[in-house]
């Protein structure tokens, strides 16, 4: 598994953050406290920086076949650089999506990793012809701004990659993938080492260079280990990455609700309904990386399930996500349908 290259890339990471943590200031890459942001004072940004220059030399030293790589790289060097530069002059929407669609470009056109075809129990194959490349670009560019969105405590966002990234690992490693397995081990030291600066309170964020790249590389590894299988195994990413997902996707039904535009930000995220409720800022982080871990616990036994297995499991996990969106009000805090039908069979029973 190469350990000692996971060690020198988290050593890299140590090392090189306090130095990437000046260099923030000195081009003024910092987060400055507004009304939605949690934190109260001016931290600087581009821990992903640091992140992604521990994750190249690690990549250098890794001694796998990498002849496949290269187009994934570019497209890491892509959005590491439009997250670099959000970070300092803050890019509209608009040019951050350009950029993830170009580094999606780069590996699906030039590294040739698209979903050809999943198989849909009991029907069978389905063959997505044409229309492999925009799904696997749209796939790519979903996880990335997933994983962007729910940065928003010290943290969260490392953490929830970390978690990612090691149900990956372990199941391309069921899967004997040489390649996929020790990629992943070797960013998950390199978050490991963020994290050291980054856990609340943090003196340095990822900012859009380190969460457009994780997210990236999640969407990417995802589908170089579970590509071209069965519509199970096809949802297993999904299910891995189920916070970030359930988070983005309520975002956006949020704002369809009150009709405001998709990419406006609030305070109404997962995060800062836990702490609406009442608990801390590391409560909350601790409490989402328990859900992220629940969905990957599910994501391992959804692999290995029967189909009929599956779709329980499937229609179980929806349920769960449903309470826990209505008890929280991830889409509003008069949207309780279930739990009100809940409430009037209790008052029933007692009457």
């Amino acid at each position: 598994m190469q350990i000692w290259i996971m060690i020198i890339c988290f050593l890299i990471g140590i090392l090189i953050i306090p130095l990437v943590r000046k260099f923030a200031f000195l081009i003024n890459a910092v987060d400055e406290p507004r009304e939605r942001h949690i934190h109260t004072k001016i931290t600087p940004t581009l821990g992903g920086l640091a992140i992604f220059i521990a994750f190249t030399i690690g990549m250098l030293l890794l001694t796998v076949d990498k002849s496949g790589f290269l187009p994934v790289y570019i497209g890491a060097l892509i959005i590491v650089t439009t997250g670099f530069i959000d970070d300092i002059i803050e890019l509209s929407p608009r040019w951050k999506l350009v950029g993830q669609i170009s580094a999606a470009l780069c590996v699906v056109l030039w590294g040739q990793i698209t979903i050809e075809f999943i198989n849909i129990p009991f029907a069978g194959p389905l063959y997505f012809g044409v229309w492999a490349i925009p799904i696997t670009i749209i796939w790519i560019v979903a996880i990335v701004n997933a994983l962007n969105l729910i940065d928003g405590l010290d943290g969260l966002a490392g953490g929830i990659a970390i978690i990612a990234l090691l149900t990956i690992a372990g199941m391309a490693l069921l899967l004997q993938d040489i390649f996929v397995a020790p990629v992943a081990f070797m960013l998950i030291a390199c978050i490991f080492a963020f994290l050291v600066y980054n856990f609340p309170p943090a003196s340095i964020f990822m900012g859009d260079t380190g969460s457009l790249f994780l997210g990236y590389m999640i969407a990417v590894l995802s589908l170089m280990g579970f590509k071209n299988v069965t519509f199970i195994s096809i949802l297993v990413p999904l299910i891995i990455l189920g916070v970030p997902l359930s988070d983005t996707f309520f975002a956006i039904i949020r704002r369809l609700k009150s009709r405001t535009p998709i990419s406006m930000a609030d305070r109404s995220h997962i995060h800062h309904r836990l702490m609406a409720l009442g608990f801390s800022e590391r409560q909350t982080v601790l409490l989402i990386y328990c859900m992220a871990i629940l969905f990957s616990i599910t994501g391992f036994v959804f692999s290995f399930s029967t189909t009929w297995g599956a779709v329980i499991l499937l229609v179980l996990l929806a349920f769960c996500i449903e309470i826990i969106v209505e008890f929280i009000g991830l889409i509003g805090e008069q949207y309780r349908p279930i739990l009100n039908i809940l409430a009037k069979i209790r008052r029933r029973k007692k009457h």
